[in-house]
């Protein structure tokens, strides 16, 4: 069994105000449209936690502060490479919000996030996000078919 693999990784941000709100982002990628968090890729020999400061700052016009690793989300892309997906959080930000090219960046009401197009398996992903029981989000592809486990 191999030890290396090529992996791409990626990361997301929960952004909260402690007022029951959330920053959302509702992306244009034809690939993964609809209402998700910001966040972006990692670069090469970037950390993780600069990568999610810079990815959100590109994306929002916010500088967080004091990301938290929350979680995770994996799969197996049909090509070999594995996708990561590092899930932080922070209730510490400043600026002011300004959407990119990626899309519109506005605060909604968490209890309002049903309302809204979201983009595919957000809600599962939410579930780490927001639970101190779950950390792991994985797909795998079990008789040909995927397979979502939350761990």
């Amino acid at each position: 069994m191999a030890r290396r693999e090529t992996v791409v990784l990626t990361n997301m941000c929960m952004i909260y105000d402690g007022q029951g709100n959330i920053l959302v982002q509702d992306r244009q990628d034809p690939d993964w449209p609809g209402v998700t968090f910001p966040g972006g890729h990692v670069e090469l020999g970037e950390s993780f936690v600069e990568s999610v400061i810079r990815e959100v700052r590109e994306e929002t016009g916010l500088t967080i502060r004091k990301p938290r690793l929350c979680g995770l989300k994996h799969f197996l892309r049909d090509d070999g490479v594995r996708y990561v997906v590092f899930f932080f959080k922070t209730d510490c930000f400043s600026g002011e919000l300004t959407s990119s090219d990626e899309g519109e960046v506005f605060w909604i009401k968490r209890s309002e996030l049903g309302d809204y197009r979201l983009a595919y398996d957000f809600e599962n992903m939410l579930r780490v996000f927001e639970s101190e029981d779950l950390s792991e989000f994985y797909y795998e592809k079990v008789n040909g078919e995927w397979q979502l486990t939350l761990l």
